[in-house]
């Protein structure tokens, strides 16, 4: 049942750094999922040091580690950009 709560909030996440970073149009449903918790997994690795809490993908779904997932897409999504900004979509 985790696995099912992981894929749904990933999705939301996913789906919220999108729109913070208006490239909602340009990704589906499975990105988003994909980029939530990829997102999750760099939060993790460079936020949770510094929060001091969990993310969504280690079964931590207090408010603070719903922050530091979402902050880790946002932060996905803008290096996304980065590397393909200028190119043919």
């Amino acid at each position: 049942m985790n696995f099912i709560i992981w894929i749904v909030i990933g999705g939301i996440i996913g789906w919220l750094a999108s729109l913070v970073m208006k490239t909602d149009a340009q990704q589906g449903l499975f990105l988003n999922v994909v980029v939530g918790i990829v997102g999750a997994l760099l939060g993790g690795w460079l936020l949770s040091p510094l929060f001091g809490t969990g993310t969504i993908n280690s079964d931590d779904f207090s408010p603070l580690s719903l922050l530091v997932s979402f902050l880790g897409a946002v932060i996905l999504l803008a290096i996304v950009n980065l590397v393909f900004r200028g190119r043919a979509r």
